[in-house]
């Protein structure tokens, strides 16, 4: 197509600029076959880690909520890392709610014992972490941004949990409860994620993805 040149304040500009400033938004907003696949292929696998932490996690937790209640929470970040982790392996827009949620689906179907609200709590989850990513226009990838979507994700879970599982709970149980999930997030869903991307891009299993390189450019 021609440029068509015109003036904005006094500045000559053409399509063709104004193309190619939107072009990297674009590219990045743009979901490929590899990036379904994978982002699919890693919300069943994380999916099956779920419903095998729900299996153990009371007994393991026990513990934790007699020393302190709302403490057990502090594990709960197990429950976060699909979304973080699928965000940051094909960095595209709606990947952290897309990731989160089918891995909740995978965990309902197979049999969690909170029914359809699994899936509600995933979308939830999910979306805690795909605002984080939105803030910073799906272009900021490092440590500090997948460790704030973790936390981000752990405060949506401790929201959901204290409305729907807790409610009427003291101030104190919500308090500890709430921070222990925010930490949890950051934690083992934001850090742990981060982590776990760049061991992956060792193994050049990310090296179709910008997440591999760049990460293996780092190592």
């Amino acid at each position: 197509m021609k440029p068509v040149p015109f003036t904005v304040k006094g500045t000559i500009v053409t399509t063709t600029s104004i193309s190619s400033t939107r072009s990297p938004l674009r590219l990045r907003a743009k979901w490929r076959v590899v990036d379904i696949v994978v982002a699919s292929v890693v919300g069943v696998a994380i999916g099956l880690v779920y419903f095998a932490w729900d299996q153990v996690y009371v007994p393991a937790t026990a513990p934790l909520e007699a020393a302190l209640p709302g403490l057990q929470s502090i594990t709960y970040g197990i429950w976060l890392v699909a979304g973080v982790l699928g965000a940051l392996i094909v960095r595209k827009p709606g990947a952290a709610i897309f990731v989160e949620v089918l891995a909740a689906t995978v965990e309902g179907l197979l049999g969690a014992k909170w029914g359809l609200l699994t899936l509600e709590g995933g979308f939830v989850q999910g979306l805690g972490a795909e605002l984080v990513f939105l803030v910073f226009v799906y272009a900021n990838w490092r440590v500090f941004v997948a460790v704030l979507a973790g936390a981000a994700s752990g405060l949506g879970m401790a929201v959901n949990d204290l409305t729907l599982w807790y409610a009427g709970a003291s101030q104190g149980f919500a308090s500890a409860y709430a921070i222990c999930a925010v930490v949890s997030g950051a934690v083992i869903a934001g850090l742990g994620s981060w982590l776990l991307v760049r061991a992956l891009a060792r193994t050049g299993a990310l090296s179709r993805f910008a997440s591999g390189r760049s990460a293996a450019a780092a190592n």
